[in-house]
């Protein structure tokens, strides 16, 4: 199984430190569904790990939440594309759980879903504690230049990021990196 584990917010859709509530405050990021839809078709099952603490604090209800993923899906869809799941960590940071970001909990919970070892497995997000996450648990950890890096594009990098760190320009420089990488440094049993 060829698997890519990326962050919602950031990396796919804008993202606002006023959180996203509502399907309309969910706007995609330019490329970044043409470039799941790219990763598909090449045979690439996506997952997102997302943290939306949003609903610990009462922000914004699940139904709200699955809302703004039907449209994330249907936008997929009109572009080829598709997401195979998403997980999210509902806790706010005051909660201590361990499934919030930068802990791997998301991420151990996805490799026991699909029943495969998350080493090497590609992981992208725009802040520091998602890569930190997806390095916790074996993944190889990718940092787009958008959302919370974004001012990283004309120069330097967050402090602490997982040795071995690969920074792309958006999702759609990331999954060109992928596509033209090819399978050759999937790791053995994924």
């Amino acid at each position: 199984m060829k698997l890519i584990i990326l962050d919602r917010d950031g990396t796919i859709n804008s993202d606002s430190d006023e959180f996203v509530k509502t399907p309309d405050e969910w706007v995609p990021l330019p490329g970044a569904l043409e470039a799941i839809a790219r990763l598909n078709h090449a045979g690439w099952h996506v997952v997102i790990a997302s943290n939306q603490s949003g609903l610990g604090r009462g922000l914004f209800d699940v139904a709200s939440l699955n809302a703004m993923h039907a449209k994330m899906f249907k936008l997929l869809a009109a572009v080829g594309g598709r997401v195979d799941a998403v997980f999210y960590c509902p806790h706010s940071a005051e909660e201590y759980c361990t499934c919030r970001k930068p802990l791997p909990g998301l991420f151990e919970q996805i490799g026991a879903r699909f029943g495969v070892s998350l080493k090497g497995v590609p992981t992208a997000g725009d802040s520091l504690r998602d890569l930190q996450a997806g390095a916790a648990a074996g993944c190889e950890p990718h940092l787009v230049l958008t959302g919370k890096s974004a001012p990283y594009r004309e120069g330097g990098q967050p402090e602490g990021l997982p040795a071995g760190t690969i920074l792309h320009r958006d999702l759609s420089a990331f999954a060109d990196f992928i596509l033209e990488r090819g399978d050759q440094l999937l790791p053995a049993g994924v």
